[in-house]
């Protein structure tokens, strides 16, 4: 996990956090398993329970999803807060991944994505796409989720571990309290999308 990643997290903490600083949150994190660090510091609190989800056993793991696409491990309106960096550009369908991220949150909940907009290949198993804030605000949109803050790091600011290079984007997003019809028809959806898929 680079510097500038953790940093966004912390950014994402102390910008959006706030109102569960005094109450009980659930916290997911998608792709939690530790490389060089995870958001798990960050996201710790005396009333929070921060629980790691990734597709392997390992480090800050605790829960194994079996596929990235329906996660059958997770409840739905489950959580308070989703996250997940560095892990969208190694998710070759993350449209699914999105609906799955919003049927796990509460209604008001909140999200937050980091990924990479540039960089080197680096496969983890595979090394699938680069992310702009427009795509990210596309994905929102699709997923049926109210976006509080797209940006990516367009300029250096000088980290010495080469996180620059990243340029990361990030998305903060927010389920709406009240979906009705439109959660309905995503899950129709992301149902049909998973059957063509899983035929591939």
């Amino acid at each position: 996990m680079h510097k500038s990643s953790l940093d966004k997290m912390q950014w994402f903490k102390d910008n959006f956090l706030a109102a569960y600083a005094l109450r009980p949150a659930k916290i997911l994190d998608v792709g939690s398993f530790d490389v060089n660090g995870s958001y798990k510091p960050i996201l710790t609190s005396r009333d929070w329970t921060y629980v790691g989800a990734d597709l392997e056993a390992g480090p800050n793991v605790d829960v194994v999803l079996k596929t990235p696409y329906r996660w059958k491990e997770v409840k739905s309106a489950d959580f308070d807060i989703v996250v997940s960096g560095q892990a969208f550009e190694h998710i070759e369908w993350f449209w699914l991944t999105i609906l799955e991220m919003t049927r796990a949150l509460k209604p008001g909940g909140i999200c937050c994505i980091l990924a990479p907009a540039a960089g080197y290949e680096h496969k983890y198993p595979v090394d699938c796409w680069r992310f702009y804030p427009d795509g990210f605000r596309a994905l929102a949109k699709f997923a049926g989720l109210e976006v509080l803050h797209a940006a990516m790091q367009w300029e250096p600011l000088g980290y010495a571990d080469g996180s620059d290079e990243w340029k990361d984007s990030m998305l903060v997003a927010r389920k709406p309290l009240s979906s009705g019809l439109g959660v309905r028809l995503r899950a129709v959806v992301r149902n049909t999308l998973l059957s063509l898929a899983m035929r591939l």
